[in-house]
């Protein structure tokens, strides 16, 4: 089980580069449960527990910087029960490259992203605010616009969890502009 928690990393990360000013963002606390169960979070090129850890490091990340989006004194709490990433991990010789290559995750419309989760959201008085579980999937997450660099890893995981973040949180968005 790993956990990731935001408690002024972004005034400290602010303060380190010379900024100044007090910047405050929702508590994030995202836990993921059982990983070893999960239906796909195969590595294509390095071993499963540094694939599983760099996955979870960026969408520990990427909830945070969702949340940031929140009143200050809101804490949202994310426990992840199934992951499924885009695409299909194949043996290299499989697709046509040869034995000494590596694995290699294809992406095709039909291995759509999803994933299953519960939250919580609280207010400062620690009222809660929202809760509930979910499953979300992104059945076109081929044929929206991209609003990440190409490059990322995690481009159509992100994509549909900033869609059910947007979605989900609206009201508490809008009112914290």
């Amino acid at each position: 089980m790993k956990i990731a928690k935001l408690t002024g990393l972004c005034t400290l990360l602010l303060a380190s580069m010379g900024v100044s000013g007090v910047l405050q963002a929702a508590q994030v606390e995202v836990t993921w449960e059982e990983p070893k169960s999960y239906r796909d979070v195969k590595p294509s090129n390095e071993s499963r527990t540094r694939f599983r850890e760099r996955t979870f490091k960026e969408l520990d990340e990427f909830f945070t910087e969702l949340a940031e989006k929140l009143p200050d004194d809101q804490k949202l709490s994310i426990t992840v029960t199934d992951l499924d990433l885009a695409g299909q991990v194949w043996p290299a010789s499989f697709v046509g490259m040869g034995q000494s290559a590596t694995d290699v995750r294809i992406i095709k419309e039909i291995d759509i992203p999803r994933m299953s989760f519960s939250y919580v959201l609280t207010g400062g008085d620690s009222t809660v605010l929202k809760s509930e579980e979910v499953k979300i999937k992104d059945m076109m997450f081929m044929n929206t616009v991209n609003r990440r660099l190409p490059s990322d890893n995690l481009v159509y995981e992100k994509n549909m969890i900033e869609d059910w973040f947007n979605d989900t949180f609206a009201e508490s968005l809008v009112a914290n502009k």
